[in-house]
């Protein structure tokens, strides 16, 4: 795992980053500042007392660790959590989640629609770590058309409803300036759905398939009026969260100093798209830290991972928290999760 945030910063000895990794693991563990005292003797580090409080004091020089007020003890910075991330974790072994995550997911397309299973994905990994669970799913235009209805609402009001491979339904009015004859109506639905079953959604082939010299002038009137439906679909996409209780409750949200700013992404959901584009777009594990991310979300960690087909991704699977995060965990779960949606996607946009 490589997030390419920490280039061009010197390397620490090795004596410092095992007492680095002792610090943040602590810390994590237990929330609390850290002294020497709370690591001699563990994980291998049989140096003395004086050695250890020598290097603590250099690593603080260097802006790994600091002294929260006027405490004995030293908690990671955000550079210290970031050098642990980058250099010091991929060293061993991510550890297990203790669930089967694509048993969560499961295989049954026909039975469970993908955005059931996006939901169940987001409660899942927020439960394995204790973090906010967030998986932002397919654009709508990634899917096939399913079924298209056709639908007479008023003498002038006629709605065309569009039903994706994915479970997903995508509805459009068009008024128009005069009575539309029900079997006009009747006929455009039995002609969209010859033309367009299977075929993806807002395609660039789509208006093609919609034309046909031998139509009469109401026909092919009435089918370019009701067009836009098919082929002028929004890339919105759907957000599914999960574990907003366990994150924002009055202790985490003291440590997490933009807590507002997430609660607002959250409801909002603009920001916290505009984010997780990055895992979308790239083929790492995606990491931000703190002050990495827009100045709203400045006091969380987002630890997120792309899924889809191969050479495709349609979406991302990400957990967010305080800085103090089990950041091996999440990278883990996410990763996990990650593997286990983009293997049943693939049977519905492969």
């Amino acid at each position: 795992m490589s997030t390419d945030r920490i280039a061009g910063t010197p390397s620490l000895t090795p004596r410092q980053e095992d007492i680095l990794r002792a610090v943040v693991d602590r810390h994590i563990s237990s929330g609390q500042p850290v002294g020497s005292k709370h690591i001699v003797g563990v994980g291998g580090l049989d140096w003395a007392s004086s050695t250890i409080r020598n290097e603590l004091h250099r690593l603080e020089e260097e802006g790994y660790l600091k002294h929260p007020h006027t405490s004995a003890g030293r908690v990671p910075t955000e550079a210290g959590y970031r050098y642990y991330v980058d250099r010091i974790l991929p060293r061993a072994p991510l550890p297990s989640t203790g669930t089967d995550l694509a048993r969560t997911v499961g295989t049954d397309l026909a039975r469970v629609e993908v955005h059931q299973t996006l939901r169940r994905l987001a409660d899942a990994i927020s439960e394995v770590t204790d973090l906010l669970g967030v998986v932002t799913g397919p654009p709508v235009a990634s899917a096939t058309v399913r079924h298209v209805e056709v639908l007479l609402l008023q003498p002038q009001l006629v709605a065309v409803v569009v039903i994706t491979s994915t479970g997903d339904i995508a509805k459009r009015l068009f008024a128009f300036d005069r009575p539309v004859d029900p079997g006009l109506v009747d006929w455009a639905a039995a002609f969209l759905n010859d033309r367009v079953q299977g075929l993806a959604v807002g395609a660039h082939g789509m208006p093609a398939r919609l034309a046909d010299p031998s139509l009469g002038p109401m026909e092919q009137g009435f089918i370019e009026a009701i067009a836009p439906a098919l082929v002028e679909l929004e890339e919105d996409r759907a957000v599914y969260v999960s574990g907003q209780a366990r994150v924002l409750t009055e202790e985490r949200r003291r440590e997490m100093s933009e807590s507002n700013g997430l609660v607002r992404a959250l409801e909002e959901r603009y920001l916290l798209l505009a984010v997780l584009r990055g895992a979308v777009e790239g083929s790492r594990t995606y990491l931000r830290i703190g002050s990495e991310l827009p100045a709203e979300l400045s006091g969380v960690s987002i630890v997120a991972a792309g899924y889809g087909p191969p050479r495709r991704n349609l979406g991302a699977v990400s957990l967010i928290g305080p800085v103090r995060m089990d950041y091996a965990m999440a990278i883990a779960t996410v990763r996990e999760a990650s593997h286990a949606l983009s293997s049943y996607v693939e049977g519905v946009y492969g």
